[in-house]
């Protein structure tokens, strides 16, 4: 079967990095998923939320903000302002902030936050996940940037991470759905996994129906050959900046 854009259930959208894509923060990545374009920033600032201040030592942290940009959907979008935002982008970015948290050593940080910002240009479908696995490699930048102050990139962030989305259209299991596809799903998923293979979250329901445990397996089967290509991706999009095998 090939799906309405040519792609085989099993492959992903062609993905298009830019890196560094202008801006002053230290890490910028501009990342493409066919269509969906998503502008992920890092920054750094010294010093952590007043929360952690509490404790003796203080270790860092590491948070996300994300917004789908006015004109990234049709009809246009609102523009959110003074500091209000809406559900769905609370959610998201709560999700791209805990996927990155899961593979930074907060230790090894110190006592900086790192503001991981994903800004949709377009949207059309996977813009969490895509933040997310863009999201890595600019927070890679990021703390790669801290060298010089006596951080070791490979104990801060000791294992990579990314993100894909996975459903059931017209019966048939897919991998990273557009929109046309994720609107229409019978059963969607949105599944993060760390370089080992490791899940940290697994987002799924049934849209329309129901689905069996079988169904599920295989969904996260399909969703783990998709991301094992997107670490590969990322590490070669990093080259020598890949910080994760120095310490095995």
């Amino acid at each position: 079967m090939l799906r309405h854009d040519g792609r085989s259930p099993s492959q992903l959208r062609p993905i298009r990095v830019e890196r560094p894509f202008y801006g002053s923060a230290p890490g910028r990545v501009l990342i493409q998923a066919g269509r969906t374009t998503v502008l992920c920033t890092a920054s750094v600032d010294e010093g952590v939320p007043p929360w952690k201040m509490r404790d003796p030592k203080p270790s860092g942290w590491v948070t996300a903000e994300y917004s789908m940009l006015p004109g990234s959907t049709a009809p246009r979008k609102g523009r959110e302002r003074s500091g209000k935002v809406d559900g769905r982008s609370t959610e998201i970015q709560r999700l791209i902030g805990r996927s990155l948290r899961a593979v930074v050593d907060v230790e090894a940080l110190g006592p900086r936050t790192i503001t991981i910002d994903c800004d949709v240009l377009e949207a059309d479908g996977g813009t969490r996940t895509l933040s997310i696995t863009g999201g890595f490699i600019a927070l890679v930048d990021a703390v790669q940037s801290l060298a010089p102050l006596g951080v070791d990139p490979a104990l801060v962030i000791p294992q990579s991470i990314a993100a894909v989305s996975v459903g059931i259209f017209d019966g048939v299991p897919v991998l990273d759905l557009d929109y046309h596809e994720d609107s229409q799903a019978g059963v969607d998923f949105n599944v993060v996994m760390t370089g080992e293979g490791r899940f940290v979250e697994v987002q799924g329901t049934a849209e329309h129906g129901t689905f069996s445990h079988a169904e599920l397996l295989l969904l996260l089967a399909l969703a783990q050959g998709g991301l094992h290509d997107l670490q590969a991706m990322q590490k070669q999009v990093l080259g020598e900046q890949w910080p994760l095998d120095t310490n095995r």
